[in-house]
């Protein structure tokens, strides 16, 4: 009453406001002060001044370390960088290029070799060879970062014909010679897996920018039992016009047999990267109809050495063109709606191609001849197309040529072995044939 009286009513409420919120600001400093004892610790013994020194350190030490933290988590979000080795010496131009030591009795070591390996047969069946189909990709991860998923599609597309026609399968990821980079890098390979399989009768070399679009057809391994190398191509453009496209080297054919490891010797000179691969390009140009100025590449140098050497090599060489062990997909690919309607898998030929053949396209690089976009909606709408007649069996398919989704196209039964898929996939007559002879 006298304070209020004395300082009028509303100091005295002031004042009294005042001391309760000083007491409220006291208990949170006492508090803020409990929970940073408990968490930091009450310094040496325990004392105000200990206990002040420790949370200012504390609180300096974590503002320092502060950057650093940002540093070494910005450290860890960088992708891990690969050592590379050093690159090989510079090949000696004046020295001429070899695959390896020259090999002139191959046909009589294999022969050996087979008959004391009875259990590893070169035919699987009558008029069935063994085959070894190879691919490969490079080992660095692709520039374009969705090339990888496009080398995935490629290598299940491959996998899925080759078990359906029991081949076998090879995919490389390593550079077997450094020289031989590029277009070339298949012929070392090629060279060594013959000489380190002889069991296998037929290599079937496929790059991975082509895909099986006809899972149905079976290669007419009658037809080249007097072959030893089959390509698609033509005859006439080939030994007629030398034009470099008469033929194609993206997939094909090669026995395993002295023939062949002649024929690489000879194909791999014009290879070797820089100086010598310029100057055979030039020759290729010169000789080659319609070919455009660029280093040597290994179809050019096909063509050429048939061209050239017909007598020599031409009888053992099958241009093959009945059906599509090659297709091109520019001429191809916004057909296949046409070919569903109208036809079956099963012809390999244009009516429903074996082999679509991306050439041109580079998935796994940021260019090519022709768009990226381009490229890529229409090698989904190659994988589709094969893929269909794989889910078939199962009983699915995809939506649409462009769609990754699928679709039940039937119904579930309680007696699944007596459904019968419409290519006859499922149990195919030359697996059955395998079986029964792998039986007796």
């Amino acid at each position: 009453m006298v304070l209020s009286l004395c300082l009028g009513v509303r100091r005295v409420r002031q004042m009294q406001r005042a001391f309760r919120n000083g007491k409220i600001t006291v208990l949170c400093l006492l508090m803020t002060v409990i929970v940073l004892r408990g968490t930091i610790g009450a310094g040496k013994f325990g004392t105000p001044e200990q206990d002040f020194n420790e949370i200012r350190h504390h609180l300096s030490l974590r503002k320092r370390s502060e950057p650093h933290r940002v540093l070494v988590e910005a450290e860890e979000k960088k992708p891990v960088a690969v050592e590379e080795d050093e690159e090989d010496p510079p090949p000696d131009p004046n020295k001429p290029y070899s695959l390896g030591p020259k090999i002139s009795d191959w046909d009589s070591q294999r022969s050996e070799w087979l008959a004391r390996h009875p259990h590893f047969p070169n035919f699987i069946a009558p008029g069935k060879p063994r085959v070894l189909l190879v691919t490969g990709s490079s080992p660095k991860a692709c520039e374009n970062p969705v090339g990888d998923h496009y080398l995935l599609k490629s290598i299940k597309n491959k996998i899925d014909y080759c078990r359906l026609h029991g081949i076998e399968i090879f995919y490389n990821m390593a550079l077997l010679d450094a020289e031989m980079a590029g277009f070339w890098a298949k012929l070392p390979l090629i060279r060594k897996l013959l000489l380190s399989h002889p069991e296998v009768e037929f290599l079937w070399w496929m790059d991975s920018d082509a895909m099986f679009t006809d899972m149905v057809f079976e290669l007419p391994w009658d037809r080249y039992k007097d072959s030893n190398l089959v390509m698609h191509g033509w005859n006439e453009m080939v030994y007629d016009d030398k034009n470099w496209i008469g033929l194609n080297t993206g997939s094909f054919l090669l026995r395993n047999c002295q023939w062949s490891l002649d024929l690489l010797d000879v194909w791999a000179p014009m290879g070797p990267k820089g100086k010598i691969r310029i100057e055979a390009g030039k020759l290729l140009t010169r000789v080659l109809k319609d070919r455009p100025e660029f280093e040597a590449d290994d179809q050019s140098a096909m063509v050429y050495l048939l061209a050239t050497q017909r007598d020599k090599w031409g009888d053992k060489v099958y241009l093959e063109s009945a059906y599509y062990l090659h297709g091109y997909w520019g001429i191809l690919v916004d057909h296949y709606e046409e070919y569903i309607e109208k036809y079956h898998p099963g012809l390999g030929d244009h009516r429903w191609p074996l082999v679509t053949h991306f050439v041109g396209c580079k998935p796994c690089g940021k260019f090519g001849d022709y768009s990226v976009e381009r490229c890529l909606k229409q090698m989904d709408r190659a994988f589709n197309f094969g893929d269909n007649q794989i889910l078939q069996i199962y009983g699915f398919t995809h939506k649409n040529l462009a769609s990754r989704r699928v679709k039940r196209i039937r119904n579930e039964t309680s007696n699944p072995l007596e459904v019968k898929d419409e290519l006859g996939l499922l149990h195919p007559s030359f697996k059955a044939v395998k079986k029964q002879a792998a039986a007796s």
